[in-house]
Protein backbone atom coordinates (compact mmCIF):
# COMPACT_ATOMS: atom_id res chain seq x y z
CA UNK A 1 0.00 0.00 0.00
CA UNK A 2 1.38 3.57 -1.19
CA UNK A 3 0.91 6.97 1.16
CA UNK A 4 -2.29 8.55 0.35
CA UNK A 5 -3.36 12.00 0.08
CA UNK A 6 -5.76 12.69 2.89
CA UNK A 7 -9.05 13.51 2.17
CA UNK A 8 -11.76 14.79 4.59
CA UNK A 9 -14.58 11.48 3.99
CA UNK A 10 -16.48 12.43 7.15
CA UNK A 11 -18.29 10.36 9.26
CA UNK A 12 -19.69 8.63 7.10
CA UNK A 13 -15.73 6.63 6.42
CA UNK A 14 -15.33 5.74 9.88
CA UNK A 15 -15.25 2.22 8.90
CA UNK A 16 -13.36 2.45 6.06
CA UNK A 17 -10.83 4.31 8.25
CA UNK A 18 -10.41 2.20 10.30
CA UNK A 19 -10.31 -0.98 7.57
CA UNK A 20 -7.50 1.37 6.44
CA UNK A 21 -5.37 2.22 9.46
CA UNK A 22 -5.41 -1.95 10.30
CA UNK A 23 -4.09 -2.53 6.73
CA UNK A 24 -1.55 -0.09 6.94
CA UNK A 25 -0.69 -0.67 10.82
CA UNK A 26 0.07 -4.69 9.53
CA UNK A 27 2.38 -3.22 6.45
CA UNK A 28 4.17 -0.55 8.46
CA UNK A 29 4.68 -2.78 12.13
CA UNK A 30 6.03 -5.81 9.28
CA UNK A 31 8.31 -3.10 7.84
CA UNK A 32 9.58 -1.17 10.57
CA UNK A 33 8.82 -3.40 13.92
CA UNK A 34 6.17 -2.77 16.76
CA UNK A 35 7.60 0.33 17.48
CA UNK A 36 6.96 2.47 14.22
CA UNK A 37 5.73 5.59 14.07
CA UNK A 38 2.03 5.65 14.39
CA UNK A 39 1.88 8.57 12.03
CA UNK A 40 3.58 6.86 9.87
CA UNK A 41 0.75 4.59 9.89
CA UNK A 42 -1.89 7.26 10.19
CA UNK A 43 0.17 8.31 6.37
CA UNK A 44 0.12 5.34 5.15
CA UNK A 45 -4.00 4.59 5.70
CA UNK A 46 -4.59 8.31 4.02
CA UNK A 47 -6.01 9.40 7.55
CA UNK A 48 -5.08 12.07 10.28
CA UNK A 49 -3.63 11.24 13.44
CA UNK A 50 -6.81 12.22 14.86
CA UNK A 51 -9.10 9.63 13.61
CA UNK A 52 -6.00 7.16 14.43
CA UNK A 53 -6.53 7.92 17.57
CA UNK A 54 -10.42 8.38 17.35
CA UNK A 55 -10.33 4.62 16.42
CA UNK A 56 -7.17 3.14 18.72
CA UNK A 57 -6.20 4.75 21.94
CA UNK A 58 -2.76 3.11 21.91
CA UNK A 59 -0.13 1.21 20.06
CA UNK A 60 -1.45 -1.72 21.52
CA UNK A 61 -5.05 -1.67 20.97
CA UNK A 62 -3.80 -0.86 16.97
CA UNK A 63 -1.59 -4.12 17.25
CA UNK A 64 -4.40 -6.14 18.68
CA UNK A 65 -6.74 -4.81 15.87
CA UNK A 66 -4.49 -6.15 13.36
CA UNK A 67 -4.21 -9.35 15.14
CA UNK A 68 -7.74 -9.59 15.40
CA UNK A 69 -8.28 -9.32 11.98
CA UNK A 70 -5.72 -11.93 11.46
CA UNK A 71 -7.21 -14.67 14.04
CA UNK A 72 -10.44 -13.36 12.15
CA UNK A 73 -8.83 -14.29 8.30
CA UNK A 74 -7.86 -17.57 10.11
CA UNK A 75 -11.15 -18.85 11.42
CA UNK A 76 -12.54 -18.08 7.81
CA UNK A 77 -9.49 -20.24 5.89
CA UNK A 78 -10.10 -22.91 8.75
CA UNK A 79 -13.63 -23.22 7.48
CA UNK A 80 -13.48 -24.01 4.07
CA UNK A 81 -13.86 -27.54 3.53
CA UNK A 82 -10.44 -28.26 1.86
CA UNK A 83 -8.59 -26.75 4.65
CA UNK A 84 -6.68 -29.28 6.84
CA UNK A 85 -4.15 -29.29 9.82
CA UNK A 86 -1.23 -28.93 7.11
CA UNK A 87 -2.82 -25.75 5.37
CA UNK A 88 -3.77 -23.54 8.19
CA UNK A 89 -0.43 -24.41 10.09
CA UNK A 90 1.60 -23.35 6.96
CA UNK A 91 -0.88 -20.58 7.30
CA UNK A 92 -0.50 -19.11 10.81
CA UNK A 93 3.33 -19.71 9.83
CA UNK A 94 3.30 -17.31 7.33
CA UNK A 95 1.16 -15.00 9.48
CA UNK A 96 4.25 -14.91 11.92
CA UNK A 97 6.65 -14.46 9.22
CA UNK A 98 4.67 -11.66 7.51
CA UNK A 99 3.79 -9.87 10.99
CA UNK A 100 6.74 -10.22 12.83
CA UNK A 101 6.56 -7.29 14.88
CA UNK A 102 3.36 -8.90 16.94
CA UNK A 103 5.34 -12.38 17.82
CA UNK A 104 5.63 -10.72 21.25
CA UNK A 105 1.19 -10.75 21.54
CA UNK A 106 2.04 -14.74 21.19
CA UNK A 107 3.48 -15.35 24.19
CA UNK A 108 1.18 -17.08 26.40
CA UNK A 109 2.69 -15.74 29.42
CA UNK A 110 1.01 -12.36 28.98
CA UNK A 111 -2.08 -11.64 31.10
CA UNK A 112 -4.03 -9.29 28.72
CA UNK A 113 -7.31 -10.89 28.34
CA UNK A 114 -8.04 -9.84 24.73
CA UNK A 115 -4.82 -11.32 23.58
CA UNK A 116 -5.91 -14.90 25.67
CA UNK A 117 -9.60 -15.00 24.00
CA UNK A 118 -7.56 -14.48 20.73
CA UNK A 119 -4.62 -17.25 21.26
CA UNK A 120 -8.02 -19.48 22.49
CA UNK A 121 -10.12 -18.57 19.46
CA UNK A 122 -6.61 -20.05 17.61
CA UNK A 123 -5.78 -22.98 19.83
CA UNK A 124 -9.69 -23.97 19.21
CA UNK A 125 -9.18 -24.02 15.08
CA UNK A 126 -5.95 -26.09 15.44
CA UNK A 127 -8.00 -28.36 18.29
CA UNK A 128 -10.75 -29.56 15.32
CA UNK A 129 -7.89 -29.82 12.69
CA UNK A 130 -5.89 -31.68 15.11
CA UNK A 131 -8.82 -34.24 15.81
CA UNK A 132 -9.17 -34.88 12.14
CA UNK A 133 -5.45 -35.42 11.35
CA UNK A 134 -5.25 -37.81 14.88
CA UNK A 135 -7.83 -39.66 13.76
CA UNK A 136 -6.43 -40.28 9.93
CA UNK A 137 -3.13 -41.03 11.88
CA UNK A 138 -1.55 -38.22 9.80
CA UNK A 139 -0.01 -37.14 13.12
CA UNK A 140 1.16 -38.70 16.25
CA UNK A 141 -1.69 -39.88 18.66
CA UNK A 142 0.26 -38.41 21.55
CA UNK A 143 0.00 -34.91 19.99
CA UNK A 144 -1.66 -31.89 21.87
CA UNK A 145 -3.11 -28.52 20.78
CA UNK A 146 -0.68 -27.06 23.36
CA UNK A 147 2.35 -28.91 21.54
CA UNK A 148 1.42 -27.36 18.44
CA UNK A 149 1.21 -23.77 20.11
CA UNK A 150 4.41 -23.86 21.76
CA UNK A 151 5.99 -25.16 18.14
CA UNK A 152 4.69 -22.37 17.26
CA UNK A 153 5.58 -19.70 20.09
CA UNK A 154 9.25 -21.40 19.48
CA UNK A 155 9.46 -21.20 15.45
CA UNK A 156 8.18 -17.33 16.48
CA UNK A 157 10.53 -16.74 18.86
CA UNK A 158 13.29 -17.67 16.58
CA UNK A 159 12.02 -15.81 13.52
CA UNK A 160 11.55 -12.62 16.15
CA UNK A 161 15.73 -12.67 16.03
CA UNK A 162 16.38 -13.06 11.91
CA UNK A 163 17.03 -10.62 9.65
CA UNK A 164 14.08 -9.73 7.31
CA UNK A 165 16.16 -11.23 4.08
CA UNK A 166 16.34 -14.70 6.02
CA UNK A 167 12.77 -14.88 7.80
CA UNK A 168 10.99 -16.51 5.40
CA UNK A 169 13.82 -19.48 4.49
CA UNK A 170 14.35 -19.92 8.27
CA UNK A 171 10.88 -20.32 8.97
CA UNK A 172 10.37 -23.24 6.36
CA UNK A 173 13.24 -24.83 7.37
CA UNK A 174 12.30 -24.57 11.26
CA UNK A 175 8.73 -25.45 10.32
CA UNK A 176 10.16 -28.79 8.24
CA UNK A 177 12.17 -29.88 11.07
CA UNK A 178 8.86 -29.13 13.38
CA UNK A 179 6.80 -31.12 11.10
CA UNK A 180 8.92 -34.35 11.16
CA UNK A 181 8.12 -34.35 14.69
CA UNK A 182 4.32 -34.54 14.69
CA UNK A 183 4.15 -36.82 12.13
CA UNK A 184 3.07 -40.14 13.17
Amino acid sequence: MTEQRRVNRGPGAAAANRAALIAAAREVFAESGFEAPLNLIARRAGVGQGSLYRHFADRESLALAVFEDNVVGLEAYAAQADTGLDQLLERIVDQVVTSIAFVELIDPSLTDGRLARMSSRVAALLGDHLDTARASGRVRPDLRCQDLMLALAMLAALLARAGAEERRGLAARGWSLIEQGLRA
